[in-house]
Parts: structure tokens; sequence; C-alpha cells
């Protein structure tokens, strides 16, 4: 390993971390799958190897620390107690454990606290795999209402159908016509199907229904959404740290009778649809048919044939090719950031106008989508 650590504890910890995650990348692809969910073997893949290390680097910055007991030091079991663990976590969370001495003292925020306490069950099943080890719940915020006491999806829609006849610059600084079609589907789409970001950006041409009536959204529940998780939590009378823990593959941190409480309580709930079919607004077959008409013009310059199926291009070139290549999950969220800033920019003043929200998730909040019908979607020749 490129880097050794003092402490034979967090030593224990990183030597169990390279057999699933190796840092030398000639490795990588021999390295040993861990429990995924419903324990199916699985390898991790690069940004979680990426978060494994980082929290290894904060265990080796907290066992240092008056604050943990110093018998944590001397091995991975003494590490993974309750009363280290806890004193870790307050570390964590108060920022002490960053890595750049600039940063240290800022806490950290809940995401972030999110992806260590995820991490710190699967390096305790790694690293003492017979023990029950004590985690933190990481509670969900409370979302705010981004336009409290109004209709936010009406608002959105008015904007959006204002925009589409504004003026594309404003003292100096603006946006060209494809890039307003191309952020006006976006948040169109968004509004009328309550979609995420990374399924916006799996979106294909085929997605599309004849006529523009419909689109189809693959949903994509983040290793199941807290919605899912609470119903689950609701119906095996568990607390949802449990059900994650099941789902997520940290069967040692959970009793047996627990985890077929939670698979019994996954067997009577209903499957997520692979696709889920939304009739798309007359605003919005508007901003879509404008920017298909934007699209194809850049694409049909391209000097390739294949990879034309994704429905959001690129309109200059960049560092991945010409314009017209398919924007993957990062481009669309920076697409429709730099879109929406233009547009509130070039909009400012006009009668009527508040700014769009200029993160996608604040867009979506707004939005309480309901997928077609068997009997709609027939009719639209979707099902």
């Amino acid at each position: 390993m490129g880097q050794t650590y003092d402490a034979p504890s967090v030593r224990q910890v990183a030597e169990a971390v390279e057999r699933i995650a190796p840092r030398d990348r000639e490795l990588w692809d021999g390295r040993e799958p861990v429990p995924g969910v419903g324990g199916v073997p699985v390898q991790v893949s690069r940004s979680r190897a990426d978060q494994l290390w980082m929290v290894v680097g904060m265990l080796d910055r907290a066992v240092g620390r008056e604050e943990i007991p110093a018998h944590a030091r001397r091995s991975a079991a003494r590490l993974f107690t309750r009363p280290a663990l806890r004193a870790f976590w307050e570390l964590a969370e108060a920022g002490e454990l960053r890595a750049r001495a600039e940063d240290v003292g800022r806490p950290l925020p809940v995401a972030t606290l999110r992806i260590v306490r995820d991490v710190l069950a699967l390096l305790a099943d790694l690293a003492v795999p017979e023990k029950a080890v004590w985690l933190p719940v990481v509670e969900q915020p409370e979302l705010k209402d981004t336009v409290p006491a109004r209709d936010r999806a009406a608002l959105y829609r008015g904007l959006a159908d204002l925009a589409a006849h504004g003026p594309l610059q404003r003292g100096g600084i603006g946006m060209s016509g494809p890039e307003r079609d191309r952020v006006l589907a976006m948040v169109g789409i968004v509004l009328d199907s309550g979609s995420r970001s990374g399924e916006l950006a799996a979106l294909r041409l085929t997605d599309l229904a004849e006529g523009l009536a419909a689109v189809g959204i693959r949903r994509r529940p983040q290793r199941a959404s807290a919605s899912r998780i609470g119903e689950i939590a609701a119906l095996a009378e568990v607390h949802p740290s449990a059900v994650e823990a099941v789902l997520y593959g940290w069967g040692s941190q959970r009793s047996e009778a627990t985890r077929q409480r939670v698979l019994a309580a996954v067997g009577e709930l209903e499957p997520v649809p692979e696709v889920e079919w939304y009739e798309l607004s007359a605003g919005t077959r508007v901003a879509v048919r404008r920017w298909l008409e934007s699209r194809q013009q850049v694409v049909d310059a391209l000097p390739l044939e294949g990879g034309r199926s994704g429905l959001w291009v690129t309109l200059r070139a960049t560092t991945v090719g010409p314009p017209g290549v398919t924007l993957q999950h990062k481009g669309v969220m920076a697409a429709y950031a730099k879109g929406v800033t233009a547009l509130n920019f070039s909009m400012a003043g006009r009668y009527g106008w508040s700014p769009l929200p200029t993160t996608m998730e604040q867009l979506r909040r707004a939005v309480d989508a309901v997928p077609l019908d068997v009997r709609r979607a027939r009719a639209l020749g979707v099902a």
C-alpha cells in the first residue's frame, strides 16, 4: 500500500479495504466482492472505493485524538466499539476529521455524513464480521418549500412559457436559441414527470411517445428511496436503519429475525415499475418539439453514425468531442444550471418573472406527478 498507518487498528481496517478496493489499479479487476442488495456479491465501484479510503483516513486522524479511547488503537475490534465509534462520529460531524487543514472545523453536510455512516457499516462487516456494531442514525432533514403557500408547479410552468418568448440576451449575457430550447424542454419534462437528474439524463428519443404525448421515465430509486424505506419499515415494524442494513447487505448488523421481517415486508409491497409514463402538458410538448428541431441540426453535423439516441446533447465542442455528443449525468445538471442562470439573468425585470430554481432538485420538489393509469396509457399508445 502507498500509505502506512501507525495504529494497528487502522492498519487492520486498511488491509481489509485493500482486498475490495485496492489502491494499485493493476489489481483493481481482481478485487474481492462484497454483499450487495439481498446478499448478492458485487464489486465496489471506484466512487465507493474513494469513499472507503476517505473514511480510513478519518479513522487514522481520529485514533490519535484524546476524545477517542486509547484502546481503540490496538485492534479493529476495539476500534469498532460503541464508545470509540460515538466519539469518532461526534468528531466527524463537527468537521474535525477533514483531510485539509483549512477545512477542519467546518461541519460535514448531511449527505456526507450519510456516506460516512454507510461506509462505517461496510468497514465493520469487513474488519469485524462476527461483531455486532453500533452505528449512528442520520436523520433525514425536513425539506422546506422553495415557494411557500403557492402552487409552485403552476408558477414554474408559467415562467417557462414566459421565458419561451423572452429575450435571449441582456447586458451582453445570455444564451443561444438552442440552449434556451434545451433548458426549457428539461424544465417541462421535470415538471410533468418529477424526474430526478439521473433519470432525466438517461432519456432516449425512444422514451418519447408518438406525438410527444408522454415521456417514459426509468425510475432510479437510489438504493431504495426514503419513502420506500419508510413503507418497508412500517410494514416490518422496525426502524428505517434496520431496513437499510438488511437491503444493503449489512447482515451482521441485524438479527436473523429482523432480517426475515424486512424481507417479508419487501415481498408484500408492489414492485416499482421499470418504466413509468407521464403525460406531457401542451407547453412541454412545444418546448420538446423545439428542442428536437435544434438537436437534429446539431446531430446531423456529427461525423459519427452511432451514439445518436440520447435526448440531451452538447451544443458546443467539449473535451469529450464535437457538438452533438450525448450529455451524461453531470453534463445534464451543468446544462440545466447554466441555462436557468442565463434565463434568470435575461428575464430579470420582465413583468411577471420570478427566478426559476437553479438546481433540478428544487424544481422536482415542486412536483407531485402521477404516472398514467393503464387506460390513459393505452389511449396514448404507450401501454
